[in-house]
């Protein structure tokens, strides 16, 4: 087994030598973990990611490989649609048509005296044109994944997994040091998010992280040997930070993530258990169920169940989100169907905000993904939202009806992207750089359910993951 072990390690750094994009990922995944967990514009994180990400593809055009675009393609086709919009809302339009749209009366009414002059359709041009400046990070990863060879897209989920250690590392860091001061994201002091300014972002990428514990133990070449254990000992620091990040939504998405990873390797399992009594697997359920509740009372009795704490306490922020909610309706229905234009929602809910939610903090967002795209960018956001919602539901089927050890990575990524999906109706994960490159690198799993047999590149039956 060392001999293995050995080899594989050889294997990976063989790997970094001769496959040029493979090792762009990897430092961009470094630099991802150092400074893309923030969403806000104005952090300095966001020109360390996005320069990263541009540096990536300057080298990566010139010494990479040609692209393989082949079972990519409807990652690249929603990535492009996502582009299109905020570009689309960039293009200035004619006084006349402009003033057309829904919501423009208030603001054609400050040009007193002269003639109206030609505007873009987004109402905060400079929050559109971050918007796009933003998609650099996915781009460059895509174009990354489409350069690399067959053995390096082999390593992704390995790579990914690596990336959510490293970030439960960190926190863990800032929990026995009392918190950490990183100069590139927004991060709260005394918070535990680990790389991420957001604790319900960070508890949404350790619950993506529950989700790959019982892949990565069980998809191995051979038995899963020593990886048993080792996911006993991983699975209880992820529900400890979770609960330690004091984000309520990240207990469901933990629990939702330790269930789906379950039932994604259920066969595996039961494989390892074949020369066993039958009463042994539903044992080794409940003994899991046991486990997590053990880390819940363990972080009760050491005062660390932050999250439990929120729950079971009055929330202003949670207070304020419901309150807010009206006021996000009646921005949709003043700018329907055009929208207002994408990332110009926390300027435009002080101008819509009552007297009565003034306080001294801001809402920066609708802290719900799809009702945020629904104001900002209308019906055609809408309409892109169903398009990739209802892509995903049918590679879904696709992958989850499909037997065999090559459908695993395309269910992974489909149940990695049912969790963002419903982190998102509480919060905004997807805005942030580390969240982005997960989409990116899950849908590219999940669009191998449509990709012919013949030209798997993702692992396949006796590759280990």
């Amino acid at each position: 087994m060392g001999g293995m072990a050995q080899t594989r390690w050889v294997r990976s750094f063989a790997l970094l030598r001769e496959d040029p994009a493979f090792l762009l990922l990897c430092i961009l995944f470094c630099v991802l973990w150092l400074a893309g967990g923030a969403s806000r514009a104005d952090v300095l994180g966001q020109a360390v990611v996005r320069g990263a990400a541009w540096a990536a593809l300057a080298v990566a055009a010139l010494f990479g490989r040609r692209p393989t675009w082949d079972g990519l393609m409807p990652v690249a086709v929603l990535l492009g649609v996502t582009a299109l919009l905020p570009i689309v809302q960039l293009i200035p339009l004619p006084p006349g048509l402009w003033q057309a749209l829904p919501g423009r009366e208030v603001f054609a009414s400050a040009v007193v005296g002269t003639a109206q002059p030609w505007r873009p359709l987004s109402l905060v041009p400079g929050a559109t044109l971050n918007a796009v400046a933003s998609l650099i990070v996915p781009t460059a990863v895509l174009l990354l994944v489409a350069q690399m060879s067959k053995e390096g897209r082999a390593h992704l989920p390995e790579l990914l997994f690596g990336l959510i250690l490293a970030s439960l590392v960190l926190a863990l860091v800032q929990v026995s040091a009392g918190g950490s001061r990183n100069p590139f994201i927004n991060e709260t002091a005394g918070q535990v998010g680990g790389p991420f300014a957001n604790r319900n972002h960070y508890a949404l990428f350790m619950a993506l992280g529950c989700l790959m514990v019982p892949v990565w133990t069980f998809r191995a070449a051979k038995a899963p040997g020593w990886r048993i254990p080792a996911a006993l000992g991983l699975l209880p620091l992820l529900l400890l930070s979770i609960l330690a990040s004091g984000s309520r939504a990240g207990l469901l998405l933990g629990a939702g993530g330790i269930v789906l990873g379950l039932v994604l390797v259920r066969g595996e399992i039961r494989r390892a258990l074949r020369h066993y009594p039958r009463w042994v697997f539903p044992a080794v359920l409940v003994g899991i169920a046991l486990l997590a509740v053990a880390c819940v009372l363990v972080a009760v009795a050491a005062d660390r169940a932050v999250s439990i704490q929120r729950i079971l306490a009055e929330d202003s922020a949670q207070d304020m989100r419901r309150r807010a909610l009206p006021v996000v309706i009646d921005m949709i229905r003043a700018y329907f169907p055009a929208g207002s234009g994408l990332g110009g929602f926390d300027a435009l809910f002080r101008f819509h905000e009552p007297a009565e939610l003034l306080k001294l903090t801001y809402f920066n967002h609708a802290h719900n993904d799809f009702i945020e795209i629904a104001a900002d960018a209308g019906v055609l956001g809408v309409l892109a939202l169903i398009a990739a919602l209802g892509w995903w539901a049918w590679a879904s089927f696709q992958a989850w009806r499909s037997g065999g050890e090559r459908s695993t990575t395309a269910r992974l990524g489909s149940a990695m992207l049912l969790l963002i999906f419903i982190a998102s109706l509480f919060d905004y994960p997807a805005r942030t750089p580390i969240i982005m490159t997960t989409i990116t690198i899950a849908g590219i799993w999940l669009a191998e359910a449509g990709r012919r047999r013949s030209g798997a590149a993702l692992p396949t039956s006796g590759q280990h993951l």
